[in-house]
């Protein structure tokens, strides 16, 4: 009783304004689902707090001009069994199911850089993401997917790693295949903290990944293309909608050291301008001094850096013709935006 009038209470306070904030989702619970991490909650249990908790948000938000907040949970690691009878008992209550992913193991692991670069140990996390897709599908939930905390490497990581460029291939592997499994959002853990955060957590300058981020951000779509390769087996591929633009934007990631690869596409089931006289447009990212520990990333061949204001730079693509092969350096990510390829999901 006590529990639930605090909850109440705190509710309350957020829907008035309380701390001058407002919140779009509220999440119970941190880390306790299936085996939890140092205590755990039974699904029936979790299931029954999830729905009290929406009767007191449903409740207190009636008639308000606030808007609602999500409730998300459970917020732990994946466990099938443990998500399916939850899901069953608070299908109504949910919006949001979340789950977090730290699949490299303790940021102490000698050998991060091993399971980053290969392509087999990144094809594992597609299990949890195509089971959780498949229990909501089946579940008569409208709620949707979140990965709600991913730092790769719990304990914080590791310096010079999950905080360096070579980071970034297994950040925006991960972005890409957990768009492919429907999920709708994807909370890096950190923004600051840690050695896994954004940026750096004594200068605030941005780490790679922050970059990484933001050109996904601003050039991948909502909506997810089926995509495959059909050659180097550690070059992963990913294709979206372009986000502001007509046509696709690929995401291509060369995991081999000294190969480069050569990309030409084909599309079906789709239209295509094929004048020579069209471009498309490409961003490289390659690590400082071709040094996968490097917190120095270049673009196009430019070092990206914050001017003495904290200004970030202006992320300036370079155009190819679309009609030639697109040259994937060995160790680099690449964006393509490419606009004279019409596809009907776009």
């Amino acid at each position: 009783m006590a529990l639930n009038y605090l909850a109440s209470l705190m509710v309350a306070y957020l829907c008035l304004g309380g701390i001058n904030s407002t919140f779009s989702s509220k999440k119970l619970g941190n880390e306790v689902s299936g085996n939890g991490i140092g205590a755990r909650i039974t699904a029936e249990q979790y299931a029954s707090d999830i729905n009290h908790l929406q009767n007191i948000v449903k409740k207190i938000y009636n008639g308000s001009k606030v808007i609602k907040p999500l409730v998300l949970a459970p917020g732990g690691f994946f466990d099938p069994i443990w998500f399916k009878k939850f899901i069953d008992k608070a299908s109504k209550s949910l919006q949001v199911v979340t789950h977090h992913v730290y699949n490299l193991g303790p940021g102490s692991d000698e050998h991060l850089i091993d399971k980053i670069l290969h392509p087999s140990f990144l094809n594992g996390e597609s299990n949890t993401l195509s089971s959780l897709q498949n229990i909501l599908k089946h579940s008569g939930t409208s709620a949707v997917a979140w990965v709600g905390e991913a730092g790769g490497a719990y304990n914080s990581g590791r310096n010079l790693v999950t905080n360096a460029f070579v980071f970034s291939f297994w950040y925006l592997d991960q972005l890409g295949m957990a768009a492919s499994y429907d999920t709708k959002t994807y909370c890096r853990q950190t923004l600051v903290g840690g050695n896994y955060g954004l940026l750096n957590t004594n200068t605030f300058v941005p780490n790679p990944d922050y970059y990484s981020a933001l050109l996904w951000h601003r050039l991948m779509g909502n909506n997810v293309l089926s995509t495959s390769f059909s050659g180097q087996a550690k070059l992963r591929t990913y294709a979206h909608c372009s986000k502001k633009s007509k046509g696709i934007t690929l995401l291509l990631i060369n995991l081999e050291k000294s190969t480069a690869v050569q990309v030409l596409v084909s599309t079906t089931a789709s239209t295509s301008n094929t004048s020579s006289h069209i471009e498309r447009e490409e961003y490289h990212l390659m690590a400082g001094n071709g040094d996968l520990h490097s917190q120095t990333v270049l673009l196009n061949g430019k070092v990206l850096t914050i001017d003495s204001s904290g200004v970030i730079p202006s992320l300036e693509p370079v155009f190819k013709r679309v009609s030639d092969p697109i040259t994937v350096s060995p160790y680099s990510l690449v964006f393509v935006v490419i606009p004279n390829i019409n596809v009907l999901a776009c």
